[in-house]
């Protein structure tokens, strides 16, 4: 699997919109990925996270633990995500992390499978959104891979 510094090379190179957020990419291995982002250039007019800022870090990292999971494959793959859900239980009022999980292995296997033999897979992640180690919103992405 592919480092944390690699990972966000590629997001702030091929979505630059993360560069523009300050997201920074903490952690990346076998458990899963963790991003970080500073609550001033995602601010809104009550002094908390912009929900569509909250949305996009939650995507993206499940867009990361998606791209180092696929960026070591033999063959050119291409990342779309399909679907999305977001449900905020608590404001955002400061710096925030985001935590996706990887999954079990059984469910990467599967994936893997899908990948090679079929040409497509997907993978439904969860993601949440951290303020002092307290969750304060869910994220739910179904990402697909699709063999170029």
């Amino acid at each position: 699997m592919i480092c944390a510094a690699d990972v966000e090379s590629y997001l702030h190179q091929n979505i630059p919109l993360s560069r523009q957020m300050g997201i920074r990419v903490t952690l990346c291995d076998n458990s899963g990925v963790r991003l970080t982002a500073p609550l001033e250039p995602n601010v809104n007019h009550m002094a908390t996270v912009f929900g569509g800022s909250a949305s996009a870090v939650a995507m993206l990292c499940g867009w990361g633990l998606m791209h180092a999971r696929i960026a070591e494959l033999p063959f050119a793959t291409e990342l779309v995500i399909r679907r999305n859900q977001m449900e905020f239980d608590s404001p955002l009022d400061g710096d925030f992390d985001a935590w996706c999980a990887a999954p079990d292995a059984d469910t990467l296997a599967q994936f893997d499978t899908a990948l090679i033999d079929e040409g497509k897979a997907r993978l439904q992640l969860d993601v949440d959104l951290l303020i002092d180690d307290r969750c304060a919103a869910a994220f739910v992405g179904t990402y697909v891979a699709v063999k170029k």
